[in-house]
Order: structure tokens, then C-alpha cells, then sequence
């Protein structure tokens, strides 16, 4: 070419990556401007007192911790810091003076200066000495309903460590409520600290969602303060049960309709006041008033009544108080019913909070550009902000331009993070000074991780990487192995406590809630099955075992035909189909589960359109859970990566009720790292025991023996599939 290599100035080369990987980029340059140290370098944003434990030396691990010497310092000299040793606001933590006690074991409980025990509902706040504890029981100031879990003493103490300043790492096995315990620190510090943001971060989007789904149905979070960032928002069930969306442009779009509806109020009061004239409204109807202009009105009219009427009842108590009440014709119900002073000071606290709202909302009002509206939304208003990882990779950049600060930040499946996924989100506000390389003016407070050890770790496709390297370690995992306290969750709600005994083992003293052993959907046995789990041998199927058509797409037809052959028995005699779960450990198996399924219930079937309630990969099924789970393990040469112990955890701790585990008996139970729970599973019979006759919901229980002639045991998947044949023919002579 003429033009020689000139020519590459001339080309415009795009890139698309997938979704997982999209934040590579991001990461590097989050590297590099850390690399040029000044405002936003590291040692600008991460706080003295965490620096040394993030990077491993310093010499004491525990240094970090809400309890240590350094931290109570730390405590002392900072604004916005409760010292551990002070009063914390539990809020509504706990349900009753009994709960409040038993939290505690060991210690001496006083509530309002007393031992004795009240079943009223309050919020607390309470100090805590060596072996003595001091609460002080105080009316909730909101009508929600909060909090509805009965949380165990080391959640408990995991709610104190969250409050208090520091580092926080709680190890959460399946089922142990980890994310119940993050939603209640991040609405403790909501309530506790007004002024301070904290900021949400997750691996997952379903994760992210799941936990902003939670704190939205305690109810005593003002949606106007939360905000979602990144793509994921579309998925959020809140915005079904709501109006408007969580996105920056969603949440606008909600403080401009709240707002007219709130404008319409103070011309309504207006109108009662005989001040304005329906007139004066807009040609459509629209109020008269602007948030500015409302706030004129307040000063000018309303807190001028307000003021007179409460002088006037401080002077003479037991005076006409609806006679002297000077909003009555704003309030029509009062035109009937009789009034209190009580009254009159909520009906006066009702009107004061809408000239508090506006005036938050008068920024919006003046901004007009939907740019700066977002922006002033997410640096001045937002006080929980929530996003992925890999977001705020994408977003640290702007996030630092735009001069965001927060103050606290809560990471939920930082297992799964990558060491350096979990660092960024620590970075996404610069330092205040340049002059210096010291950390002294870091907003941060608190630092919260949230994960599991012993589940999946992060994901690195280079083998090199991952094996030697040692790059699928995350930092929640690098810290429990450098001695950082932890809090470890010990009671389960999720499976029966025999399924939670198949990975409990991995755990220290993993026991059951109460629940687990008295609930009625527990102590029922599984209708139609014989057994709540089994490992369940699949030999060759037509001569086959597993396949691979593609380089590490592993198949194995004769599990898949098994495993969508007991879905559609299990739907024939009444399950709720979403109620079950087909996982694999291979995206080769998924896909040809998902073809054989689409054919056995595609259109014209007897089951036509049925679906489970998932057909997923173990590595992306983590963090979610069903009633009853069906699990093909596909490789019958080599175990394959099921071989690491914390994949097998995640596998068999998915299933709350019932779990059926279709694989190669001989091969997985002579693999020395899964013996522990391949012994548990092996120890019943390997061939699927059906119970003839049942539908459901069953009444049997689950420690009920079954007659031996009730009992039919499945050789083969032949067999299975001619049963389920014939059901299918019973089911079309019902239905006609």
C-alpha cells in the first residue's frame, strides 16, 4: 500500500467483549491513576486504619476490628463515629424485650433500667459492656414493618460489627440469612446517620436486586433516597410493586411527579386558607405554587399559624383546640370529629413534612438539563446507592469527577470477587488533598464484607492464572487466611437439616434454626418420592455416557432424559413446576437439557409450556435456592472440576426441601475430596424409589416409614420415561 502503515490511521476498530469481561479496561486505568498517586491515589481514599490490613502487613490482623485499641481511637476523633463502647441504634434489630435478652447469652439485660420483659414491639438502643448490657426501649418514629426476623446472637453481633467503625467480615454458609443481615446494617445506618451515604456493591445483578428488593419491603426506607446504577435495574421486581423505576432517569422521573403531587397539596392548603383561588390555578388545573415559592409560603402563612396556635395552647391548655386549630378546612375529616392537642400536633407535623420534602426537591426543580438533575441526584440526594462490581469499574472515573463521597460500603458475594473487583469499589470517591500522602481526610467508616470461603471463588479462565498465580483468590479469602476476626453465621434456615448435613460438615458448627425442624413444609415427607435426597446411578444410556460434540462441552444424554423425565413425573402428580430446579455443572449438559425439555413439554404435549423453575449451571445458580432441585453431574471418565470441594458445597446446598443427584455412583464416590457428602448420599438406595399413589400435597411425613409394597424402584431411564408415558396418557383421559 502506498500509504504504508499511515493506513491504521484511518481504521476504527470497535470491540465487543461479553458482559462479564467488559470491565478490563476500567480495572487497568483504576490501576494506572492509582499508580500516579495525588488526589485520587489510593492512599488517598483508603482510610489509615484499613490500609495495613488490605495489604497484609502492619503486623496485627485484628487491627481493623470494631473492638480493637486503633479503631476505638479512631472513634473518638471522627464525627459521624459511634464508639463501640457507646450507645448503638439497633432500631427495630429486635423484636421484644425476650429477643433482646436471649441476643445476648451470658450478659445481664437491663431494658429501661429494669430486668423485666415487655412483648411490645420497640426499637432499642443499646450499650454493651464486658458482661452487661444497657438498653434503652424507644417508639418506632415510622409505621412500617421493618424488620420481621427473629436474628440470632452472631447475627446480632454481626449487625453491632456493621454499625460500628471498621472492618467487618462475615462468612455466611447457604442459608444462614447473610443478606437479611445486610439489609438490616444498611437500614440501621439509614436511621442511625442521616447524613451519610452507603454505598451497595455485589457480583451479581441477582444478587444486587435480591437486596434491594429486601430493603424496600421493610418499608422504612424512603424510596426517594435509594438509587440503582447499571443495567441490571430492569430486572428488579420493585419496580412491579411501584410506580417508577430505581434508575438516575427513573428516579428524576419520581421526584418530578412527587413533587407536582405534593405542589397540589400546598394549593389545596392555600385554597383552605382563603389565600389563593382555584383561579389562580395553571389552565389545566396545574397548582400555582414552585418549591421556591411554597417555601415563601410556609414562612409567610403557615408557620406563622402554626406558631400562634401553639403559644396560644401553651398560655391556656384546655381551650377549644379544633376552634383554635387553624388547618381544620385543610383536614375534612376533622370538620366531624373531635380534636386533641395530639391531634392537632400530628395533623401539624403532616404539613411541615411537605414543605420539608419540597425543599429537597427545589434543586431538581432549578436544574433543567437531565444531566445535571442525575448528577446532583446521585452526589447530593441519594444516601444508599447500589450497583455491580463491574460497574463501578466502568463508572469510577465519572464517579470521582462528579466529586461522589460515601461513607460506608457493604459488599455482598465478595467470595466470588476477584482481590482486585473488591478493591475498586473502596476507590470510587478521591481524597481531599493533595499535600500529602497521608489518608487522615478518607470519608470512609465502614467497611462491611459479606461471603463465603467455601463456596465458589471468582472466576479465572487462564489456568495459569488461577492455579499458580493464585488470581481466584478474593480478598475476602486473602483476609481469613491473614488471621482478620471474622464473624462466622451458625444456624441455617434454608434445607432440611439431612440435606444441610451433606456440606454442613464443611462448616464450624453449622446447626438448624427452629424452624427448620418444626415448620409444617419440613416435617412432610416429599409426595410421591421415598426419600428427601438420593444419589441416584445413571449407567450408559444407548451405549453412552458423556460426550463431548465440542472441546469441553460435556453432554451426557441418559442424565438429561433422567433428570427432564422426573421433572414431568414430579409436575404429573402436582408439584408447582417453578418450585423445581434442574442445575448441572456443565453449560454443554444445560443446553441439552434445555432441548430435550422443549420437545417432552413443547407445543402439543400433554405438558405443554411447563417450565421449571430454572435450568442453570451450579456456578451460576450460587445465591439462589428452590424447593427441590434435580442435579446431573454428567462426566462418568474423570470427576472434572466438581473435584473442588466448594463447587459440591454450592451444588448440594441449593435445595430446601428435596434434592436428587443423577451421576455415575462409582466414579464421584471414590473421589477422596467428596467422599464426606458422596457417603451421605450413597448410604441410601442408588436407584430412584418412587411412592405409588400419591399427589400432591401429601400427608405422609417425613420420618414416616413407607410400605415396602407402596415402594417402586427405577432401573433405568427407560423405565422412567415408560412411566411417565403412561401418566401423561392418564393426565389426557382426565382432562377429556
Amino acid at each position: 500500500s502506498p500509504l504504508g502503515t499511515d493506513v491504521y490511521d484511518t481504521f476504527n476498530l470497535v470491540v465487543r467483549r461479553q458482559g462479564k469481561e467488559n470491565n478490563f479496561k476500567a480495572v487497568l486505568e483504576t490501576i494506572r491513576g492509582l499508580m500516579r498517586g495525588g488526589a485520587h491515589s489510593m492512599y488517598r481514599s483508603i482510610p489509615s486504619w484499613l490500609m495495613p490490613v488490605l495489604l497484609g502487613y502492619g503486623g496485627d490482623p485484628s487491627a481493623a476490628s470494631f473492638l480493637s485499641p486503633q479503631m476505638k481511637s479512631f472513634a473518638s476523633k471522627t464525627a459521624g463515629v459511634t464508639s463501640p463502647n457507646a450507645a448503638l441504634d439497633f432500631g427495630d434489630t429486635f423484636l421484644d424485650d425476650k429477643h433482646l435478652k436471649d441476643s445476648f447469652p451470658g450478659c445481664n439485660v437491663i431494658v429501661n433500667g429494669h430486668q423485666d420483659s415487655s412483648s411490645t414491639r420497640n426499637n432499642y438502643r443499646v450499650k454493651v459492656t464486658d458482661d452487661s448490657v444497657e438498653a434503652t426501649a424507644y417508639t418506632s418514629p415510622t409505621t412500617s414493618s421493618g424488620n420481621p426476623i427473629r436474628f440470632t446472637p452472631v447475627q446480632v453481633q454481626a449487625i453491632r460489627s456493621g454499625l460500628c467503625p471498621g472492618l467487618t467480615t462475615l462468612i455466611g454458609p447457604p442459608g444462614t440469612g447473610k443478606t437479611d443481615v445486610a439489609c438490616q446494617i444498611i437500614a440501621n445506618l439509614y436511621h442511625s446517620f442521616p447524613t451519610q451515604r452507603t454505598v451497595i456493591v455485589t457480583h451479581s445483578n441477582a444478587a444486587l436486586n435480591d437486596l434491594f428488593d429486601k430493603v424496600m419491603a421493610r418499608g422504612d426506607v424512603d424510596e426517594r433516597y435509594m438509587l440503582r446504577l447499571g443495567a441490571g435495574e430492569r430486572n428488579l421486581s420493585t419496580t412491579s410493586s411501584s410506580s417508577h423505576d430505581f434508575t438516575k432517569p427513573g428516579r428524576v422521573a419520581h421526584i418530578l411527579s412527587r413533587r407536582n403531587d405534593l405542589l397540589e397539596k400546598v394549593q389545596q392548603l392555600s385554597e383552605s386558607l382563603n389565600l389563593s383561588s382555584a383561579a389562580e390555578r395553571g389552565a389545566d388545573g396545574a397548582p400555582s405554587y414552585t418549591c421556591e415559592t411554597a417555601e415563601y409560603f410556609f414562612f409567610h402563612h403557615v408557620k406563622k399559624r402554626i406558631d400562634l396556635f401553639e403559644a396560644g395552647m401553651k398560655k391556656d391548655p384546655i381551650a377549644n383546640v379544633k376552634g383554635s386549630f387553624p388547618f381544620v378546612k385543610y383536614f375534612p375529616e376533622l370538620e366531624t370529629a373531635s380534636m386533641t392537642l395530639d391531634d392537632a400536633t400530628t395533623k401539624i407535623k403532616e404539613i411541615q413534612a411537605i414543605f420539608d420534602e419540597l425543599a429537597e426537591f427545589r434543586p431538581i426543580e432549578l436544574l433543567r438539563s437531565q444531566r445535571q438533575r442525575t448528577d446532583y441526584l446521585l452526589t447530593k440526594q441519594a444516601r444508599i446507592v447500589a450497583m455491580t462490581c463491574t460497574h463501578a469499574a466502568i463508572a469510577r472515573a465519572r464517579l470521582v469527577e462528579l466529586g461522589f463521597h460515601y461513607d460506608n460500603v457493604i459488599v455482598e458475594e465478595a467470595g466470588q470477587m476477584l482481590d482486585i473487583e473488591t478493591f475498586v469499589p473502596l476507590l470510587i470517591q478521591g481524597g481531599e488533598s493533595d499535600d500529602s500522602s497521608s489518608s487522615s481526610n478518607s470519608r470512609l467508616k465502614r467497611v462491611c464484607l459479606i461471603g463465603d470461603h467455601n463456596q465458589l471463588p471468582p472466576v479465572v479462565k487462564n489456568i495459569s492464572f488461577s492455579k499458580f498465580s493464585h488470581y481466584d483468590q478474593s480478598l475476602f479469602a486473602r483476609l481469613i487466611k491473614l488471621g482478620v476476626p471474622s464473624i462466622e453465621l451458625n444456624k441455617q434456615g434454608r434445607a432440611r437439616a439431612d440435606i444441610a448435613r451433606l456440606y454442613s460438615w464443611r462448616y464450624d458448627d453449622l446447626g438448624d434454626l427452629e424452624h427448620v425442624t418444626k415448620k409444617e413444609e419440613f416435617m412432610k415427607a416429599n409426595t410421591g418420592l421415598a426419600h428427601t435426597f438420593q444419589l441416584i446411578n445413571v449407567d450408559d444410556f444407548e451405549g453412552r455416557g458423556e460426550s463431548t460434540p465440542t472441546a469441553y462441552f460435556y453432554q451426557n444424554v441418559g442424565e438429561a432424559e433422567y433428570s427432564v423425565a422426573l421433572f414431568q413425573y414430579l409436575v404429573l402428580i402436582g408439584y408447582p413446576p417453578e418450585k423445581i430446579s434442574i442445575l448441572t455443572t456443565y453449560n454443554g449438559q444445560k443446553e441439552l437439557i434445555t432441548d430435550i425439555l422443549s420437545q417432552r413439554c413443547g407445543t402439543g404435549t400433554p405438558l405443554a409450556g411447563i417450565k421449571p423453575g430454572a435450568i442453570s449451571t451450579v456456578d451460576q445458580y450460587q445465591g439462589q435456592q428452590n424447593n427441590f432441585i434435580i442435579l446431573s453431574l454428567v462426566r462418568t471418565k474423570n470427576v472434572g472440576h466438581l473435584r473442588d470441594i466448594r463447587r459440591l458445597v454450592v451444588a448440594v446446598s441449593r435445595a430446601r426441601l428435596g434434592l436428587y443427584v443423577l451421576c455415575r455412583k462409582d466414579l464421584f464416590c471414590h473421589c477422596h475430596e467428596l467422599r464426606r457428602t458422596m457417603d451421605q448420599l450413597a448410604a441410601k438406595p442408588t436407584k430412584l424409589q418412587l411412592v405409588k399413589g400419591e399427589h400432591f400435597p401429601t400427608e405422609r411425613m417425613a420420618n414416616d416409614k413407607v410400605d415396602a409394597h407402596k415402594v417402586h424402584e427405577i432401573n433405568d431411564v427407560t423405565e422412567l420415561g415408560e412411566l411417565v408415558h403412561s401418566m401423561q396418557r392418564d393426565y389426557l383421559s382426565n382432562q377429556q
